[in-house]
């Protein structure tokens, strides 16, 4: 049985109120899901996210239709790569999608729950993956826009319990232009299987080598200079 995280709602929704109050008059009551997402803020965000970046996915297909999964992406520094991935895959798919990570303090945190966040803690993670949900995870952050870092073992853990696939997501994206490339892979699925501890980490690993290989197999110009690259991608 998972284990089911208590907030403290009365601080989290003052914390929401106070960052989110010049937005509040176009915002109708009860907005916000089981999960802290709010729909119409993010409907109501679309326009000017949309003047930033331009999202162009292939590999859709690999998107369970109904059911949960761990979609991981590559997260090079400030870009916001599981923020804008969650975002352009939830307009393309119709459904919530929703990225790990937020800082646990107010007013920061609350105010990235609703626009997605979810906390990188493994049983929040397994709750929304069981509960058939779309979950974005960021590996740890590199300088480079075409490397994947390290997938988070515990998380694919929570993955592994629920019961969900987990599948690469290559971003590529630059600082200075608008174009966000999202490549969704195939899942990650183990050549045998494991049981133990081990079996989390060998997975994040191959999930890891999935995910630069699409990086790597996507292709353009790679100076090896960071921010002529970053030129490059956009």
């Amino acid at each position: 049985m998972a284990t089911v995280l208590d907030f403290p709602r009365k601080a989290i929704d003052g914390a929401s109120a106070a960052a989110l109050a010049p937005l509040r008059p176009f915002l109708p009551a009860g907005s916000v899901d089981e999960w802290g997402r709010d729909e119409h803020l993010i409907d109501a965000l679309t326009p000017f996210v949309r003047l930033r970046w331009r999202a162009i996915i292939d590999g859709e297909q690999h998107l369970p239709a109904r059911k949960g999964a761990l979609l991981v992406t590559n997260n090079r520094t400030l870009s916001f790569s599981p923020l804008s991935v969650a975002w352009s895959l939830a307009r393309l798919t119709g459904r919530p999608v929703r990225f790990i990570g937020h800082p646990d303090i107010a007013p920061l945190g609350p105010a990235m729950r609703r626009l997605g966040a979810i906390l990188q803690h493994p049983d929040e993670v397994r709750g929304a993956l069981h509960h058939d949900e779309l979950v974005v995870l960021g590996t740890s952050t590199t300088p480079h826009p075409r490397q994947a870092g390290r997938v988070d073992s515990a998380m694919v853990g929570a993955a592994v319990l629920a019961g969900v696939p987990v599948i690469p997501v290559a971003s590529m994206s630059s600082p200075f232009g608008r174009r966000i490339r999202v490549h969704v892979g195939a899942p990650v699925r183990p050549r045998t299987k494991r049981r133990g501890p081990l079996a989390e980490t060998e997975l994040a690993d191959i999930t890891q080598h999935h995910l630069q290989r699409i990086l790597d197999e996507l292709g353009g110009v790679r100076t090896g200079i960071a921010p002529l690259d970053w030129v490059v991608e956009g």
